[in-house]
């Protein structure tokens, strides 16, 4: 059963990663007690140690492909490499977190009957033949490629939480988010907003794989945030998926271009090849957050992008 308390005790699985350190801090904010669990795969303590000493804050190392026993009011659960050099350094592991995570955070909320949300992808979608991406397109994803360690289990992620919800009647939230960034990015994560920030700012070449044409979207941090504390707080039929993400959408060769700008960079862009599976278009259709949240992003990328920038420059190269 719940905790009886006045104030909500919140667990992040993957706290410590870019998008649970925002979010702890936010709950935090908020009145909340939050429980950060995160292995440190990728995330570091370096994220959440503005955070270590608060009264209201605790950090527990665990990797959710065990079971873990805590008492709690709701789940975010965010835990799983999100990058492709992370989640394609140990593929196995990849897809044991997305899915036997799945499986303890979701027993985890049956046991004591509360809701819990879930960190999907925009990368469930593929390689899509559909623009822009809506909740009801079911994707177009190569099942045996090296990217769908991360893609098949995000997907098989959201298969357990639905039948956890038909079956178990367990309160689901399934967000599926779309390329964010913002302060506390992994540096080296190959990510191409953190690639080109850390190219430019060390005046390497700046590298474009395929022929930049490619296109993105991208959403700040904070306004991502927003939509999953307000996904995870809608009424108990808004189980999702629900797209968060800016539709405002850009090329990787105009990203590379605003970068340059931004930083005063004199780095010059050169081309690689594409990665195997690498989506040509990305950009979401928020239409159903706004409906049922009343969400959508309010920063833009000339406002975020400079913000990031400052971000890296202050822990790398000051």
């Amino acid at each position: 059963m719940p905790r009886y308390s006045l104030q909500k005790r919140s667990l992040v699985t993957g706290g410590a990663g870019f998008l649970g350190s925002h979010l702890c801090e936010r709950l935090l904010a908020m009145g909340n007690e939050v429980i950060c669990v995160d292995n440190f795969f990728t995330g570091t303590r370096r994220n959440i140690e503005h955070l270590i000493g608060h009264q209201r804050f605790e950090i527990l190392r665990h990797d959710v492909t065990f079971p873990l026993y805590v008492e709690v009011d709701e789940i975010y659960n965010l835990a799983c490499p999100a990058s492709p050099i992370h989640y394609q350094f140990d593929p196995v592991q990849t897809t044991k977190t997305s899915v036997s995570g799945a499986i303890n955070m979701l027993g985890l909320a049956k046991r004591l009957r509360i809701p819990i949300l879930q960190a999907s992808t925009s990368e469930v979608y593929g390689n899509p033949t559909v623009h822009p991406q809506t909740e009801d397109y079911w994707g177009n994803v190569n099942p045996i490629g090296p990217r769908s360690c991360y893609d098949e289990g995000k997907r098989c992620a959201e298969t357990l939480f639905f039948d956890y919800h038909r079956q178990h009647q367990i309160r689901i939230k399934v967000a599926r988010i779309f390329n964010t960034y913002g302060p506390r990015m992994h540096p080296r994560d190959g990510r191409v907003v953190s690639n080109f920030i850390m190219q430019a700012l060390a005046g390497e070449d700046i590298t474009l794989y395929g022929d930049g044409r490619q296109t993105r979207s991208f959403c700040f941090v904070d306004d991502l945030i927003d939509g999953l504390i307000k996904l995870m707080n809608s009424a108990d039929e808004v189980t999702g998926p629900v797209n968060l993400g800016n539709p405002e959408e850009f090329s990787i060769a105009e990203l590379a271009d605003l970068v340059l700008q931004a930083t005063g960079s004199k780095s010059r862009i050169v081309f690689a090849p594409s990665p195997v599976d690498d989506p040509r278009q990305r950009r979401p259709d928020v239409t159903l957050a706004r409906t049922l949240l009343g969400w959508e992003p309010v920063v833009p990328l000339a406002i975020g992008l400079p913000r990031t920038i400052a971000d890296f420059r202050s822990r790398f190269f000051a």
